[in-house]
């Protein structure tokens, strides 16, 4: 090899994935460990500068654990003091394995380990395969074996060391320790020591965690924790238990026993009466126990302490002697959980349609994309007959998407799944724009909505504006679209007012009539509201569907609203809750109006 440009067509590949990234890292190790001195190499200063600071950037991306084990591996050798001091600097996982593959002369190590942390240079005395002078300078910096104590008398060595008692009895401070002692060496002599280690450490953790936790009587301080801190107050989800022949609990788990031990599973007289045949207040849980059978998901009430009283659920098996005596039962106990509430059939068909919408939705979406590149000539000029059926074919697609939306919103409303905005809006005034928008189609041909009373008196509905005016457009042009030539609809719009008894408040309940006429269209349909009756004429477009389910969308929303929609007679009458300082307002102001006035005294003397 002429040039040795491994560590540069190394860097400049860019990695993104995992595999890649551990490939890469494994790359470096290898060409940057593979010689003792770099500058014997002749590689540019730069490139091994860049090589480290791909190595940093890798170490933040591939965890410590996965680095460990890729040093550890046995295709590559270690033998460069620069990149073992580089390892060494990263967590202790990656250090000790990097320290223990190391593969260097005893200049090289006498050099290096001054310069490592002082907790990397304690895994070097897990090697016993280090030059004399190097084991002599690691005894001049005071590095000592770094092996765990016994778990089990740790604590006692320490207490012991801390306090020695003098011959005359006065107890004397021992000298502070530097390190531990090394652990007693119960393993085989022919593992590694990194084996060893690992497997004290897993054993002082699993100790530590079994161990039990003593459990101080004493109150704890402050006096005056919150009740919801307290053992006692806290609600437990589930516990298991053990109880005698005689239904009395006898065992529970440590934290609950206290408070359930000596409890009894099932009343005695209720036992005796299901032991008797007399079942008429035995439950699944007193019959079970009367005859030694399982108990699966039986109903149970605990007293007492907060965290334990209530309704639980019990799951538990009878137990016996060898002999085949009853011994009691063993088991758990459970808070119910309440099951998740069935969905309506009407909640169950919104959401199917609400499923077949979006089905439908994503081709007629992609039909309106297609048409609108054409008609827009996005990829090229199109001839103008093309353009033509595109500009159709999208204007179709958006009349059925906006079908779709009203399917939904239907679905939704009906369904409850969804709300309508609530607001302040004048419905008189927004039904006055609504027919005077009607009447510049429907007045060529002498028909349309005419409100008798006109309604010119403000009213304000608890309702959204845009809410209001998609409402009222939805009803108004449904019932103005189907009126034939000369046929005038008559309209109006009065509040109507009710006292709220309850509780003697005397609080004014208040709601907006808007009533209007049927069209000789709809009149001779049994329900108005299945009509599939078109609009006469093209100028107004009340929906995809047809007036019926205009009429079903208008009474979805309006009950949304707190409302409703129906039909009397030859009528339609909408209904909206007002806001209650307006209906206080017209209440008020109404009464006024209809109180006859004050008799006065004329001069004579003489009532009028």
């Amino acid at each position: 090899m002429f040039f040795d440009d491994r560590l540069a067509t190394v860097l400049r590949q860019r990695v993104s994935s995992e595999t890649g990234q551990r490939t890469q890292f494994r790359q470096l190790l290898d060409i940057l460990g593979n010689r003792r001195r770099f500058e014997d190499d002749g590689r540019d200063h730069s490139l091994l500068a860049a090589a480290w600071l791909r190595m940093d950037a890798l170490a933040d991306v591939i965890p410590a654990q996965e680095r460990a084990r890729i040093v550890r591996e046995p295709g590559w050798r270690l033998r460069s003091a620069e990149l073992a001091a580089h390892l060494a600097d990263f967590e202790p996982e990656v250090a000790s394995a990097a320290l223990t593959k190391a593969e260097l002369a005893a200049e090289d190590w006498n050099a290096l380990i001054p310069r490592l942390p002082i907790r990397a240079r304690g895994f070097l005395r897990l090697r016993r395969d280090l030059p004399l002078d190097v084991e002599a300078l690691l005894e001049r910096l005071g590095i000592h074996d770094r092996g765990l104590p016994s778990p089990g008398d740790s604590a006692a060595r320490r207490e012991t060391e801390s306090q020695a008692v003098a011959p005359g009895g006065e107890r004397v401070e021992s000298a502070p320790r530097t390190s531990y002692e090394p652990a007693s060496n119960d393993t085989d002599p022919g593992r590694s020591e990194i084996s060893a280690l690992v497997e004290r450490i897993a054993r002082f953790k699993r100790e530590r965690e079994a161990a039990p936790q003593e459990h101080d009587p004493s109150p704890g301080l402050p006096l005056d924790l919150p009740d919801e801190d307290r053992p006692s107050q806290r609600p437990v989800a589930a516990f298991g238990f053990a109880a005698d022949s005689a239904g009395r609990i006898e065992w529970a788990e440590p934290d609950i026993a206290p408070m359930v031990i000596g409890a009894r599973l099932v009343r005695r007289k209720t036992l005796l009466g299901a032991a008797g045949g007399n079942g008429g207040e035995a439950g699944p849980l007193e019959r079970a126990f009367a005859r030694r059978q399982p108990i699966s998901h039986a109903a149970a009430e605990l007293s007492g302490a907060p965290a334990i009283s209530g309704a639980w659920v019990v799951d538990a098996r009878p137990r016996f002697t060898d002999d085949g005596v009853f011994a009691g039962y063993v088991g758990r106990f459970r808070r119910p959980v309440d099951a998740p509430q069935s969905p309506s059939p009407a909640a169950r068909e919104a959401d199917r349609i609400r499923q077949l919408l979006h089905e439908l939705r994503t081709p007629i979406t992609a039909v309106q994309g297609y048409a609108e590149v054409i008609q827009q000539q996005l990829f090229g000029p199109a001839p103008h007959e093309y353009r033509a059926l595109a500009a159709a074919i999208a204007a179709d697609a958006a009349r059925i998407l906006a079908g779709f939306a009203e399917l939904d919103r239907l679905a939704r409303l009906e369904g409850g799944t969804s709300e309508i905005a609530r607001g302040q809006t004048d419905l008189a005034g927004a039904a006055t724009r609504t027919v005077a928008q009607l009447a510049q189609v429907l007045g060529p041909r002498l028909s349309g909505i005419e409100f008798d009373p006109p309604a010119d008196r403000p009213i304000l509905v608890t309702l959204d504006p845009d809410e209001t005016d998609a409402l009222l457009w939805r009803l108004l042009a449904t019932l103005g679209g189907g009126c034939a030539a000369g046929e005038m609809l008559t309209a109006s719009l009065t509040p109507v007012f009710a006292e709220d008894a309850r509780g003697g408040s005397g609080k004014p309940l208040g709601i907006a009539r808007l009533t209007c006429e049927l069209p000789a269209q709809l009149l001779a349909e049994e329900d108005i509201f299945a009509a599939e009756a078109r609009p006469i004429g093209s100028a107004i477009n009340t929906g995809l569907f047809g007036a019926g389910f205009s009429l079903r969308l208008a009474r979805a929303e309006a009950r949304a609203a707190d409302g409703d929609l129906v039909r009397s007679d030859e009528e339609v009458v909408l209904t909206l809750p007002l806001l209650a300082e307006e209906a206080a307002e017209d209440r008020d102001e109404t009464k006024a109006q209809d109180t006859p006035p004050e008799p006065r005294e004329k001069a004579g003397g003489k009532l009028s």
